[in-house]
């Protein structure tokens, strides 16, 4: 054997080494890789039920969101239905203030008068 071809031996063994030692993380790579497939495989038959259910829950939540709507409309009708009631309440009680308030006051004041006037005349006659 020649030195060429004892160079060339340990060549053609240092290649076969170098191939064995990039097929071993090559392999292990694979292996990765399938696991990686499997799981996006599984995600997304698994997805699937998750977002037929979430849209139904999103179409539930928008009726009721729409049913809010509604009373919430009702709420302000009512409001300002409230606050016009109030208004016509504080101007019908300025009108009775004026109109009887002044007279009814002064009568029962008057009557008040004549009830400690006569009580005060019936201890005296006794």
């Amino acid at each position: 054997m020649s030195v060429g071809e004892v160079a060339g031996l340990i060549a053609a063994i240092a290649a076969v080494a170098f191939v064995v030692f990039c097929a071993v993380p090559l392999l292990k790579l694979g292996r990765v890789l399938e696991e990686v497939r499997l799981a996006v495989r599984d995600m997304g038959h698994n997805s699937v039920p998750i977002l037929q259910e979430l849209r139904g829950t999103v179409s539930a939540t928008n009726t009721e969101i729409g049913k809010l709507s509604l009373v919430t409309e009702d709420v302000t009708r009512i409001t300002s239905r409230a606050v016009t009631v109030s208004d016509e309440a504080a101007k019908l009680s300025t009108i009775f203030r004026a109109t009887l308030g002044g007279p009814l006051i002064k009568a029962a004041a008057f009557t008040y008068g004549v009830r400690q006037a006569s009580s005060k005349t019936r201890k005296k006659a006794k």
